[in-house]
């Protein structure tokens, strides 16, 4: 297999955004909206009253710098739910991904932008490709991902959804055309008789592919693998012929052991003295019933020995 092209080095990687709690956040800031709206009343009960005119426009004052500071404050406050992440943006520079479920509480003025990095699936389509044999193959596969780098996720690809599956069937079509359906020698790997092997390497390529987007592959499994409608009843002729003659190969092999055995335990007893004529038309006789597909058929000699 062909040498795996290596990502580019990414401009931007993850770390943890500047943030605090929330729920103390939240409790600062319903006092705060509380004690602002009452210094504003309270401010316009004075001027109402005559109490003061300076003392009423303060409490006017400070108290809807105080109601409006508690509101930019809860614009800060957001939630993240398990299996998700935050990635924070301020005038289009990255600051941070916050990665702690619950209530927090990060910079008001930034953007979040919402990001799962719960485990999913991707399932390719059945694609028509050519083995390493230029045989036409039907091959599909499963693709278990997480996103590990929520900033390479968001800023390197446009889309890191769509990059994973357009990846992912590019791995798959260049793992089809790196090796043969099967193996007809014995030697080398092949898509049937080594999956282990093969899945192994299609997650390796694939992890490569799409390491850029900050994504990481647990697992891929082909779900589908067969010939192509077209040469499947050819292809399976030649199976069937190729387990025919090594069935017929064990058989004449177990065959001849036999006989070999037969041979020797009659010249050990002394049984009988066969010359090289007779020992011919025994083995002849015996490889005979030992590898015929069809039950012999016994002959009764009534005569002699050479009759």
């Amino acid at each position: 297999m062909s040498e795996l092209v290596q990502p580019p080095v990414p401009q931007v990687r993850e770390h943890i955004a500047f943030g605090a709690p929330g729920w103390p956040v939240l409790g600062g800031v319903l006092l705060g909206m509380i004690g602002g709206t009452a210094a504003f009343i309270a401010g316009a009960v004075v001027l109402a009253e005559g109490g003061g005119a300076v003392l009423g426009a303060s409490l006017l004052v400070l108290g809807g710098l105080v109601f409006l500071a508690s509101v930019v404050v809860s614009a800060g406050l957001t939630a993240v739910a398990p299996g998700e992440a935050r990635v924070l943006q301020l005038l289009g520079r990255y600051t941070g991904t916050v990665r702690t479920d619950g209530l927090r509480w990060v910079n008001p003025l930034t953007q979040r932008r919402r990001v799962s990095t719960r485990i999913r699936n991707h399932e390719t389509d059945v694609l028509k490709v050519n083995d390493l044999d230029g045989n036409p193959i039907e091959i599909s596969a499963v693709v278990v991902w997480q996103v590990k780098d929520t900033a390479r996720a968001v800023f390197e690809v446009d889309d890191f959804v769509e990059f994973v599956a357009i990846q992912t069937e590019t791995a798959v079509r260049h793992i089809a055309n790196s090796y043969s359906y099967d193996t007809h020698d014995g030697e080398g790997l092949s898509l049937r008789d080594n999956a282990d092997e093969i899945t192994a390497r299609l997650s390796e390529e694939i992890g490569v592919r799409v390491a850029a987007a900050g994504v990481s592959i647990t697992e891929s499994r082909l779900t589908r693998l067969a010939y192509a409608p077209e040469i499947a009843q050819a292809m399976l002729r030649r199976q069937q012929a190729t387990a025919i003659v090594a069935a017929r190969s064990r058989i004449v092999e177990g065959a001849v052991g036999m006989v070999e055995m037969a041979l020797a335990r009659l010249a050990e007893d002394e049984i009988v003295e066969l010359d090289e004529e007779r020992k011919a038309a025994m083995v002849s006789n015996l490889l005979v019933v030992l590898c015929g597909d069809r039950d012999a058929q016994p002959v009764v000699n009534t005569g002699t020995l050479y009759a």
